[in-house]
């Protein structure tokens, strides 16, 4: 007998494609979550019509009406709480969090980062990653940590770094993987797969290997890890 869904809320700052492939798979029965709510703090993000298009009624708590970053936070908190979520999922949230907030989610909130971390953390990777010369390049979901885009890595997926490619067409490239790989880490927490020990994560009590690299466009061993 498959365990019951687990509730998610997802925050977002953007346009929420991250958050509109989770909301698929979950309503095409491909995801053992429900989505219970959507939080973005900003109130033009286009991810929120996305999110009322699939039956949601967004959240919106905007970091600019708030004195500081905690009372900001503390308001964040007590929004995602009503739902009690099990997972806490950033899909582009454009926020650095602070260690308050972090702590009270520890083990249960994720985040996708657009490279192969821990290289290029941080902002404008794709024209970090054209500019240095490298030729591979790609995505990376993980545990939050206090640490900007330091925490335990769950999933990679690479991708090549072509001759004449703008950050436009590499963007594009990594999105595809993001839309994949975002909602194979979320069904691995959903199904009590993943557990984190010595600051390192564990699928079905062994390490990730090669720290959870993931291959372009490959298909899936029994695990679920696409090869």
């Amino acid at each position: 007998m498959n365990p019951p869904p687990i509730r998610v809320v997802i925050l977002i700052s953007g346009r929420g494609s991250n958050m509109q492939a989770i909301i698929d798979q979950a309503r095409g029965g491909q995801l053992p979550v429900t989505v219970e709510a959507v939080i973005s703090n900003t109130p033009d993000a286009p991810g929120l019509e996305r999110a009322r298009e699939a039956g949601l009624r967004p959240h919106i708590i905007d970091d600019r009406d708030y004195p500081s970053r905690a009372a900001f936070e503390h308001a964040l908190i007590e929004q995602i709480d009503r739902y009690a979520p099990h997972l806490v999922v950033l899909a582009g949230f454009m926020r650095i969090l602070g260690k308050p907030l972090v702590n009270h989610y520890a083990g249960r909130m994720m985040n996708i980062h657009p490279s192969l971390l821990p290289a290029f953390p941080g902002l404008n990777t794709h024209a970090r990653v054209l500019a240095s010369g490298v030729k591979e390049h790609g995505a990376s979901v993980h545990f939050v940590t206090p640490e900007v885009d330091g925490g335990p890595l769950i999933v990679q997926a690479r991708v090549p770094v072509l001759d004449g490619d703008t950050e436009q067409v590499l963007a594009e490239r990594v999105l595809k993987e993001e839309h994949r790989i975002y909602p194979l880490a979320v069904r691995w927490f959903a199904e009590g797969r993943l557990q984190i020990k010595n600051g390192a994560v564990l699928l079905d009590g062994e390490r990730r290997p090669e720290q959870g690299l993931v291959e372009q466009g490959a298909g899936q061993n029994r695990t679920g890890t696409a090869q």
